[in-house]
Formats: structure tokens, sequence, C-alpha cells
């Protein structure tokens, strides 16, 4: 192979030199740290719309369940069921005790959310945290068939928040206490 040297022209190099390699480098430098508080912010919101929808998921999916069952079916927190943050298991409670017991059918189970995120639930009957549905689709206490459990998850992450509404019928909504200040 013969290399024809009139190729390389040494007045003219090829390729950066290292004053422009440092000047791109701090363009980028300055750019990332603008960029970083705002994909800091994305990655946050995605967190927070993905579990708010998650909880929502799981409210009509417990309902819809119930109503194809034609019996109670409850959503209650995962672990030691005291926390929505360790997750979720939506099952058929044959027993009304709020726990899925051997034998029960676990319909669908959600994994614990991101250690950053906080869930505080608020429901009619706190004494234990539930949301449970009847037959008809209908939320219920705990105490009686026919009062019904309403209430709200509120999710937290950082500055943002997102919330899940179940309204007196059982029926879930999401909104942005942020934004929707009159109706959230």
């Amino acid at each position: 192979m013969l290399v024809n040297c009139d190729q390389f022209d040494v007045r003219n190099p090829h390729g950066f030199s290292v004053i422009e390699m440092m000047i791109v480098l701090s363009v980028l430098s300055v750019l990332l740290v603008v960029a970083a508080p705002s994909f800091h912010q994305l990655v946050a919101n995605s967190r927070l719309t993905t579990a708010a929808n998650a909880l929502f998921m799981a409210s009509n999916l417990a309902r819809s369940e119930a109503i194809h069952r034609g019996t109670r079916v409850d959503l209650v927190p995962d672990g030691d069921g005291k926390s929505w943050n360790a997750g979720w298991i939506v099952f058929v409670d044959e027993n009304n005790n709020q726990r899925p017991d051997e034998g029960e059918t676990v319909i669908y189970r959600h994994a614990a959310v991101h250690q950053n995120l906080q869930i505080t639930a608020r429901f009619t009957d706190s004494k234990v945290q539930y949301l449970a549905f009847n037959g008809s689709g209908r939320s219920r206490t705990n105490a009686s068939n026919q009062t019904a459990q309403s209430g709200s998850w509120l999710l937290e992450y950082g500055t943002q928040s997102r919330k899940v509404i179940i309204n007196f019928l059982g029926r879930p909504r999401v909104c942005n206490p942020v934004t929707d200040v009159s109706s959230c």
C-alpha cells in the first residue's frame, strides 16, 4: 500500500487543538449544570405520576373485581399493613380482616415505591389502612357493608404532589393539589 505524502499538510492539521477542546468542555459543563435540576424535576414528576396512576389503577381493579366476583375485594398496604410506601395488594378478603391470609386470592401486588416518595392516606375509617369494595362496586367500611369508605391518598415527592381521591361511591380520580386547588 502506497501512502501519498501530499495528503498530509503540516500547516493545516486535522482535529482539535487543546484550547478548542477546553472551550467545548466548558460549554458542555455549563449546559450540564443548567440542565441537571430540570432533569431531576422530570424524574421526580415521572415517579410521582407513575405511583399515583398505579394506586388509581389498583383501586379501579379492586372495584371491578368486586363487581365481577360479587364479593368483597380489598386494597391494602403490603408488608405490615401500615405504610402504603411498602406497596399494596388487591385481594379477595373472605374473612374481612383487611389482610391477605393463606388461601385468599391475591389479584394484584404492587412493589414498594421510591424511598423519597411519601404516601399519606386519609379515609373515613382510618383505624386500619384499607379500601374495600362490596359486590355492587361500592366502597365500604369494615363495620358495615352500607357505610361508604371515602377519602384520599396524598403522594408527595419533594415539592410536587398528586392526590388520588375516592368518592362516596368508590370511584377514584387523580388530581394535582397545586394546579387544581379548588377541585382537589
